[in-house]
């Protein structure tokens, strides 16, 4: 997308969400990592600020699948990427290593996206849009056992549960762990609810409030959202290590 014609809301908009994941993993490490004691810092406003942001991200991300050349490479860059993350978090092992995280998810999405756009079957639309939220809202229990939202959730088998190999679908098995999960299912709905509402949005044309709405230092961060994401970890890391005095590794 050209500069002149950037739509500076959405930079913005993942601008605010980089830097609140970086505020909520800077919480999350001084409770979890070096043991302190953040009394406001539990559910259920830690898994609503943690949603508000892998949301947010999600659904950007879908949105950005209509503007994209080619949606099959950028799967490929999200899924090299979320090996890396993989192989780096599992060597470090300074917290539980990240299987299938958000940069998984989005690079599967992405692929999913992208075989539906060869076969000419994309989501388009308010009606497609509001299903895909249903969809999701209904299975957002599954990686946890439960189909339906609470308190409306029901428990699923536990022997679908024993099986091996799932968890990048959205069914853990048995000894599986992750310091930052987001399977398949149910967030593909979330990904495609945008991917169908910025097809609809880009149908229409975007209002040019979109393209004038400025904040440079919110829009710096969103232009460049995967490298805050590489970097703002370990860089929380040790300035929380050196803070306390602790030896990470």
């Amino acid at each position: 997308m050209s500069e002149s014609r950037r739509l500076r809301l959405f930079d913005i908009i993942r601008g605010f969400s980089v830097i609140s994941m970086m505020g909520f993993h800077a919480c999350y490490d001084l409770t979890a990592i070096f043991g302190f004691r953040l009394a406001w810092f539990v559910p259920p406003f830690e898994d609503i600020w943690r949603d508000s942001i892998s949301w947010t991200f999600l659904f950007i991300a879908g949105v950005m699948c209509s503007f994209s050349r080619n949606n099959l490479k950028r799967s490929g860059r999200y899924l090299a990427l979320a090996a890396a993350i993989w192989a780096a978090t599992t060597i470090a092992a300074v917290d539980t290593p990240i299987n299938f995280g958000i940069i998984f998810c989005m690079g599967a999405c992405t692929l999913i996206y992208a075989l539906l756009q060869k076969a000419g079957h994309v989501p388009d639309g308010w009606k497609a849009a509001i299903l895909l939220w249903v969809a999701f809202f209904i299975s957002y229990g599954l990686p946890r056992g439960s189909f339906g939202f609470p308190p409306l959730a029901v428990p699923l088998p536990r022997a679908l549960y024993q099986i091996r190999g799932l968890a990048w679908l959205g069914i853990p098995g048995p000894g599986f762990a992750s310091g930052d999960f987001y399977p398949v299912l149910p967030f593909l709905f979330m990904y495609l609810s945008g991917a169908a509402l910025g097809k609809l949005w880009k149908r229409q044309g975007y209002p040019e409030t979109a393209r004038k709405l400025a904040c440079p230092p919110l829009e710096f961060v969103g232009r460049h959202p995967l490298v805050f994401y590489i970097f703002h970890q370990p860089a929380i890391l040790l300035m929380c290590a050196a803070a306390t005095g602790t030896q990470l590794l």
